[in-house]
């Protein structure tokens, strides 16, 4: 457990794109990847991603699962992501594609204890609220429109598109100011390109 420990402490995976769409930073699965590769050559432990498409109920999954293997212990984390039944323009591949990346990020996060939240003590949390602690009003968020974000935010990278050139089109200067059904609109219309 010692080599787990010291790989998520030396980890540093900082949300180094920005998505002018939504106006946030994120970081992807592939950036994750990249930080920890030498730290586990480093460690000499061995990683492994892999998914599998699960049918529950009558919806289909992509399940990631991430294992590593330190010279003393192994570890399994695995994270889920619901696959579309359809999704106007994009093939299943697509489909498949978008859910893969979306449940690789998530299973990293886990098994590196990566905090996708801004806590009230970081810096970045100082820097972009000026240290206020009161909750200010913004658009209402749901973890479905969290998801749409995402998969916009992924896909426009996928298909080499701005998100400014998203949210023009939406006539907002922000993804988050979207409700859930506007969202979709806007992945469909990505997906069809």
């Amino acid at each position: 457990m010692k080599h787990l420990i010291a790989i998520q402490n030396e980890l540093k995976a900082p949300k180094n794109a920005y998505n002018s769409f939504g106006k946030y930073k994120y970081r992807s699965a592939e950036m994750i990847l990249e930080a920890v590769k030498p730290i586990l050559v480093q460690h000499k432990c061995l990683m492994r991603l892999t998914d599998e498409l699960v049918q529950i109920g009558d919806r289909y999954y992509i399940k990631a699962t991430v294992m590593l293997k330190t010279p003393d212990d192994e570890f399994t984390v695995t994270a889920y992501a619901r696959e579309d039944e359809t999704k106007k323009g994009m093939d299943g591949s697509q489909i498949t594609g978008t859910a893969s990346s979306y449940a690789r990020k998530y299973a990293l996060n886990g098994m590196f204890l990566i905090d996708d939240t801004k806590d009230a003590d970081t810096d970045e949390y100082h820097r972009t609220t000026g240290g206020e602690t009161e909750t200010k009003a913004k658009p209402k968020s749901s973890k479905k429109k969290d998801e749409l974000i995402d998969m916009i935010v992924d896909l426009a990278a996928v298909k080499e598109k701005k998100l400014t050139d998203i949210t023009s089109m939406a006539g907002v200067t922000e993804l988050a100011e979207l409700d859930e059904a506007r969202l979709q609109k806007c992945l469909d219309w990505l997906a069809g390109l």
